[in-house]
């Protein structure tokens, strides 16, 4: 049976890009569309900005077609702000809606937005009603389980949620206290999955990295999807990967030292068409490091790609890697 957001069918159990600050950004997105993602969020955005007009926030508005579907992800602390950010959004033709409850950052959570707001879940709720009546597009959730330890009200907390409208709620299995630190806990998913109150997909977050790890959670906790966040930097092949392991429990081969080259390549394409020549080059050098992970001995060719601002001369030095790790093999 196929998974719904309202209309938008998303197959029969979605893999979710999570919206990453300062990854998923269009060329990043396009990478993993092309390697299986079945739905992916921006960045998420903030509201005061998009109502300020911030460059910085504005251009986190960038969809494209190919991306489909998408959502695009807004935060604050603000009601009214995130009533006017949700109209600034509905211009750039989403497909959906996401609130992000989620964020641990002291910036963003100490002044109530993000996770903040998990320390006032009336706000919490008629912050979501708001936005659901403002918009005509599917509104969806992002959250965690809690603040920390003594509130994880999850299971009331997206009961409550879907009553004021959201169509899907995605959950990480830690309180904002933990961060990104220890085990993500899927079993208060897993209740909020399973409580007969619920109707609306439930999409599980944490930890996922492999098609052993996203079985595991699906036969356990009977989630609708996955949420796919750290696992894909310089690793968009961890969808197609899921998905194989899925259908028929097939481990298929890691990506060889072609194969990272290649996709490297397409993304620093998509970053100079998205960006412009000097801007795509500057936002690709966070990702180099993560393409070539587990290679010994990289820190000369890192050197060498993070300090080049012509393309054709990266591409000689992405060649050049690609000659001289042939034979490494990736485990």
């Amino acid at each position: 049976m196929s998974v719904k957001i309202e209309n938008i069918n998303l197959g029969s159990f979605p893999l979710m890009l999570a919206p990453m600050e300062d990854v998923s950004d269009p060329p990043f997105r396009a990478i993993c569309k092309e390697n299986g993602a079945d739905i992916m969020y921006t960045e998420f955005i903030s509201s005061e900005g998009l109502i300020r007009e911030a460059e910085k926030s504005t251009m986190k508005l960038d969809i494209y077609d190919e991306e489909r579907p998408i959502g695009i992800q807004i935060f604050g602390g603000n009601i009214e702000s995130m009533k006017l950010a949700t109209a600034i959004c509905e211009q750039a033709n989403p497909d959906i809606i996401d609130i992000n409850y989620g964020c641990p950052v002291k910036k963003v959570a100490y002044k109530g937005a993000g996770a903040g707001i998990l320390q006032d879940i009336p706000k919490m709720v008629k912050m979501t009603k708001e936005i659901v009546k403002s918009t005509a597009l599917p509104v969806t959730v992002k959250t965690r389980l809690g603040w920390d330890e003594n509130s994880k009200y999850i299971v009331e907390v997206a009961e409550r949620l879907q009553d004021v409208g959201i169509k899907a709620i995605s959950i990480h299995g830690r309180t904002r206290k933990q961060m990104y630190k220890g085990e993500a806990d899927w079993t208060l998913i897993g209740e909020v999955k399973n409580n007969p109150r619920m109707h609306i997909p439930v999409f599980g977050n944490g930890d996922i990295n492999s098609g052993e790890k996203a079985l595991e959670m699906k036969k356990k906790y009977g989630i609708d999807g996955v949420m796919i966040g750290r696992a894909a930097i310089g690793y968009p092949w961890i969808f197609n990967e899921i998905k194989s392991y899925l259908k028929n429990k097939e481990i298929i081969s890691k990506p060889t030292i072609e194969d990272r080259v290649r996709v490297c390549k397409r993304h620093l394409k998509h970053s100079i068409a998205w960006k412009g020549e000097r801007l795509g080059i500057f936002e690709i050098r966070k990702h180099y490091t993560n393409y070539f992970r587990g290679i010994p001995h990289f820190k000369d060719h890192r050197i060498k790609l993070v300090s080049s601002e012509n393309p054709s001369e990266i591409i000689e030095i992405l060649e050049s890697i690609k000659d001289k790790f042939s034979e490494f093999s990736f485990s």
